[in-house]
């Protein structure tokens, strides 16, 4: 059998009291904060916490020096881009102007033609005529 059943509510209380006193006892015994293991603890942890800080601040400045690498070259992409638009700009006139020339050069030749083969029918016309 279980030896706690037969315990009385006074062996409980009394027991539940040393608990407690023991407890206290522990806590009371522990170093307090001028004790130079506890400041020596304490130290420690303050240089860990600053390395911790520091670690932190340069891998900001590595991803805000990231970000301004990658800004820099979305830069350098757009004023690349804008030189490429701007020369097919300039090639796309140059064609238009090509092909405006072309097309007024046909059309000069095209009425050309038109003149001497109106001069020929009329030729023939009155050649026709005076027969």
């Amino acid at each position: 059998m279980n030896a706690r059943k037969n315990e009385t509510v006074s062996d409980r209380l009394t027991s539940a009291a040393k608990a407690k006193q023991a407890m206290l006892e522990r806590f009371k015994s522990r170093p307090g904060l001028d004790d130079p293991a506890v400041q020596e603890r304490l130290e420690a942890q303050k240089a860990i916490i600053a390395a911790r800080e520091a670690r932190a601040a340069e891998r900001k400045a590595a991803a805000e020096a990231e970000e301004a690498r990658i800004a820099a070259e979305k830069a350098e992409q757009a004023r690349l881009a804008a030189l490429e638009a701007q020369a097919e700009a300039e090639r796309e006139a140059r064609r238009a102007e090509e092909v405006a020339a072309a097309d007024a050069d046909y059309k000069s030749r095209a009425l050309a033609l038109a003149a001497e083969q109106k001069a020929a029918r009329d030729a023939r016309y009155a050649r026709r005529k005076a027969r």
